[in-house]
């Protein structure tokens, strides 16, 4: 569906433009919009390959499996359909470790096979579990204590103070995670 709205948007653009004449503006536009892109990706390497490399260390050197133990007993309050030896509950601290460092490149990965691990255990696959919505909730709203990717990008373009963003980064991820997890929780109780 989101593939059908974008293509929509584009055609209408293009649509537009042609008619009002602006056509050498959208070839400019596109391919603007496509070196600005690899700029970004160019600049955004270094931090993306040194976290990843990081949290894979942290994986290899078994400081994700020690801080998955340390917060499995809370998890397993937020996802009460899975035992506490379940293998998601490993990626799901991973995920929520990597995505509070802010670093959501390299928090994918674990959260793509902890949402692995959940569909196994799915008994309706085309529909998603109580622990999968926790998860993407979790996921999407976890609470970032430095925002990483966001300050190195302010770096990029010489921000004054890059990191003066990270108490009201807290206090906004903070309130999401809570309000999230709250209607999840009242979402699973109606049930």
């Amino acid at each position: 569906m989101v593939n059908v709205i974008w293509i929509s948007f584009v055609l209408i653009a293009s649509f537009y433009m042609i008619l009002s004449g602006n056509v050498g503006s959208l070839n400019d536009q596109i391919l603007k919009g496509g070196i600005d892109g690899i700029k970004l990706l160019w600049d955004m390497l270094p931090l993306i390959v040194l976290w990843s490399g990081i949290m894979q260390i942290a994986e290899d050197s078994g400081l994700l499996s020690r801080f998955s133990n340390l917060v499995k007993p809370f998890l397993s309050k937020l996802f009460p359909s899975l035992s506490l030896d379940h293998p998601a509950l490993g990626y799901i601290a991973s995920n929520i470790a990597a995505n509070a460092l802010g670093l959501g490149s390299a928090a994918t990965p674990f959260g793509l096979k902890a949402m692995e691990c959940l569909q196994k255990d799915n008994p309706r696959k085309d529909e998603a579990t109580d622990a999968m919505v926790t998860f993407l909730i979790l996921n999407t709203a976890g609470v970032t204590i430095i925002p990483t990717t966001v300050i190195a990008m302010r770096l990029m373009y010489q921000s004054a103070n890059p990191s003066e963003i990270i108490i009201t980064s807290i206090l906004a991820t903070l309130c999401s995670s809570i309000a999230g997890l709250t209607f999840d929780y009242f979402k699973r109780r109606k049930k």
